[in-house]
């Protein structure tokens, strides 16, 4: 594993973690209208990313088609709000490890859906670590009381994790990962705002105590703008394939700071599925390949998309 390839993982590794750390986080928001929460979290980040989204920004959004600015409202639609919104339907009549258990399945569709959207067939040993990936996970979380309503929001919010890796594809490269995680944050907002109105009428906004203005702040600062960031470069880097490999990180976090703040226990189940995950993760990245051979094969370096390239042929991206 190169340096390029070694820091994406790195960088994806980081985001998934950021976000499974943020359970506690949503704990504090209980009692906080969803909808406002949603709006102040990502208003407060596109706020910070765009000073640092690069001189060109205003270009690169102007040359933007109306098919890729449809896919941007997708994208937050259904990788941020209604993957938020889903994931709270589901626990309202299921524990929170069913819908974490369906979302750990998204390295498999992704694994799947990605080479099969860019005219090419899975790789075997990426659909392989991803399997590991959500065995480990579904291990960590174990399962919970359900009903039909909760497995049903429960899959929503697996689609809304997948989309997240997949709508974003084809405009990460024109954006780059700053820019895209900026202009994502302000749909998503004029999004969270639209819905609050909707469902909430004029109750759907208001000042936050202090318990919950730090954790609105956690969310917008190192979970958005952090996490996004690291997010999409590593995509950037590995593909989107490996990058959700990572995800499975994300119930590992959650078990591993719960005992820190009394909302759970580490025990044997989930040191076991810890260890299928990091497994899973090892051999679908391929790090357990190259470490085996001990050398880089010569000329093969990975595109943003997952694919290998030609020998001396470099894809160009956007500056991070």
């Amino acid at each position: 594993m190169n340096a390029t390839t070694t820091r994406g993982a790195l960088l994806a590794a980081l985001a998934c973690v950021l976000v499974g750390g943020s359970f506690t986080a949503n704990s504090v928001l209980g009692d906080y209208p969803y909808a406002g929460g949603q709006f102040l979290r990502y208003g407060l980040a596109c706020l910070l990313l765009f000073p640092v989204a690069g001189k060109d920004a205003a270009d690169r959004l102007r040359a933007l088609t109306l098919r890729q600015w449809v896919r941007l409202a997708l994208l937050a639609a259904v990788g941020m709000v209604g993957f938020n919104l889903a994931v709270i339907a589901a626990e309202r009549t299921a524990e929170p490890a069913v819908p974490g258990v369906f979302v750990g399945c998204a390295p498999v569709a992704v694994a799947v859906l990605v080479p099969l959207l860019d005219g090419r067939r899975p790789q075997r040993a990426v659909l392989y670590g991803a399997s590991l990936v959500a065995v480990g996970a579904f291990t960590v979380q174990g399962w919970g009381r359900t009903d039909g309503a909760g497995i049903a929001f429960s899959v929503c919010a697996l689609a809304g994790e997948v989309g997240f890796a997949v709508l974003a594809v084809p405009v990460l490269r024109p954006l780059g990962p700053r820019l895209l995680s900026a202009t994502v944050c302000v749909v998503a907002a004029a999004e969270s705002a639209a819905v609050g109105l909707l469902a909430d009428g004029a109750g759907w906004l208001r000042r936050p105590d202090g318990a919950e203005t730090a954790a609105l702040l956690w969310q917008a600062v190192v979970v958005t703008v952090v996490g996004f960031v690291c997010w999409y470069i590593g995509m950037q880097r590995i593909g989107a394939e490996r990058a959700t490999l990572f995800s499975g990180l994300i119930p590992v976090a959650a078990a591993c700071t719960a005992p820190l703040v009394g909302t759970g226990s580490y025990g044997p189940a989930q040191a076991a599925g810890s260890a299928l995950v990091g497994l899973g993760v090892a051999f679908g990245s391929g790090a357990l390949r190259r470490a085996g051979r001990g050398r880089r094969v010569p000329g093969r370096a990975f595109r943003g998309n997952g694919r290998p390239e030609s020998p001396g042929v470099r894809v160009p991206e956007r500056p991070e």
